[in-house]
């Protein structure tokens, strides 16, 4: 996550200068707007760590090039002239991509650490074999940063979350809390398994929504260009000859009319409402609303439901502690349950009620009305015995298997169905094309 380095004067003009980490400027400046009304503080400058790139000459050596973060030219500049070196240029990188992590290689990571946790291996020594092993430039830069910060004593979760853009928020925060727990191992297992999921749930959402769509858009797309375009070439010669036009002919050249005179407003009508639709479901108060309907959906809504649930319980298992204060891992575990709905649900209810009132977990839980009877069972039982972390495990492994083989079946639906609809559209071309097969002029002798 890009690091911004402010300075200012505070009421007594005291220079004082911070850093902090931030997805970009904009929200780095609303931070700061914060700090400035709690603090009465006035910032005068604002600047963002960037990649520089340099060449420097120490004595007679061979002349170096390299790249280095920094906040400025004149500090990197600087930097390196203290070091002894002759510097020849410094300049800002110009293109400093920054490609995704693939998920793939987050979980190679966090299972090798978790493997070798159980072996003992000190933390420090994991980090340098994993980081001179990893492929993935980003991630072993990311590596080597988080071996620095823990090297110079900083918290745990100040060193992660300002990788939250490779890591992802939940898992930085599984890692922070891992590094001051004495089971850091089994929570590494837990936040790779959690990522295993969510890269699997993805898949099969892609499976069941995405492609289709694009499937079903190419096709339509494709229908499109051979009415509007193809078509008519191929009918050409009956309007010139005054040739009777066969009736499926007659209605597809009327469509394709219809498509080449109001095509725009179609397509703005399509294309307006759904931009919209984005918009809003990008607003909190949309996502609120779009994802408490979706659990009400039937079939995938149901699969969704119960995953949200499955995630919930898998993230509660891995924090919950039988002693101890677990508002924050209900709330961490409702934050990471990828519904909106259900996390408003839990941190708006369940946690004000427990909190003001004193009463157990899986009774507030039950108020909401968002978890199923199957789910808030199984959790009660594990209160009243005292297992409520086991039976948090149980109910994600059980909920787990039940999904899995509920999105197999309902992919194999999909399949189906679009295969259905795209023999039916190829049957559709297939007799209008050939209705023109049969057309045939009037004899002079009919005339």
């Amino acid at each position: 996550m890009p690091e911004f380095r402010y300075t200012g004067k505070n009421v007594n003009g005291k220079l004082i200068q911070g850093t902090l980490f931030s997805p970009d400027s904009k929200t780095a400046k609303a931070k700061l707007q914060k700090v400035v009304k709690a603090k009465g503080i006035r910032i005068d400058n604002i600047e963002q760590k960037s990649v520089f790139v340099y060449k420097v000459q120490r004595g007679t050596e061979k002349p170096l090039q390299g790249e280095q973060k920094a906040f400025s030219e004149e500090e990197l500049h600087n930097a390196l002239t203290k070091m002894g070196y002759r510097v020849f240029y410094v300049r800002k990188k110009l293109f400093n991509f920054k490609f995704k992590v693939p998920t793939k290689d987050l979980v190679l990571f966090i299972r090798i650490c978790a493997d070798l946790l159980r072996e003992k291996f000190p933390y420090d020594e994991i980090l340098t074999l994993v980081g001179s092993d990893t492929d993935n430039r980003r991630l072993r830069e990311t590596i080597s940063d988080i071996q620095k910060d823990l090297k110079a004593g900083n918290e745990g979760d100040t060193v992660f979350s300002k990788h939250a853009d490779v890591f992802g928020r939940f898992t930085c925060h599984m890692l922070a809390v891992a590094s001051t727990s004495g089971n850091m191992a089994e929570i590494y297992e837990s936040t790779a398994k959690f990522l295993e999921r969510e890269e699997e749930f993805r898949s099969n959402l892609r499976s069941v929504l995405i492609m289709p769509i694009v499937v079903v858009v190419a096709m339509i797309a494709a229908m499109g260009f051979y009415v509007i375009y193809i078509f008519p070439k191929m009918t050409d010669m009956l309007i010139k000859h005054d040739i009777a036009i066969p009736p499926l002919t007659k209605a597809t050249l009327d469509l394709s009319q219809f498509l080449q005179s109001y095509w725009f407003y179609i397509f703005a009508a399509i294309v307006i409402p759904f931009w919209l639709f984005l918009k809003w479901i990008r607003t909190e108060k949309g996502r609120y609303n779009f994802d408490r309907v979706l659990i009400r959906v039937p079939i995938l809504g149901s699969i969704m439901h119960k995953t949200s649930i499955e995630i919930f319980s898998r993230v509660l298992y891995s924090l919950y502690s039988s002693s101890g204060e677990n508002i924050a891992a209900i709330r961490v575990a409702a934050e990471s349950c990828r519904n909106k709905y259900i996390e408003k649900q839990i941190t708006g209810i369940v946690l004000p009620t427990m909190l003001r009132e004193g009463r157990s977990f899986v009774e507030c839980l039950n108020r909401t009305n968002c978890f199923t009877l199957t789910a808030v069972r199984r959790l009660r039982s594990g209160e009243e015995s005292g297992t409520l972390r086991q039976s948090a495990r149980q109910l994600a492994n059980y909920y787990e298997k039940e999904n899995k083989h509920k999105m197999a079946g309902l992919v194999d639906v999909v399949n189906i169905l679009i295969s259905v609809v795209i023999t039916i559209m190829i049957i559709a071309l297939t007799i209008v094309s050939s209705e023109i097969g049969f057309v045939s002029p009037a004899s002079p002798l009919s005339r």
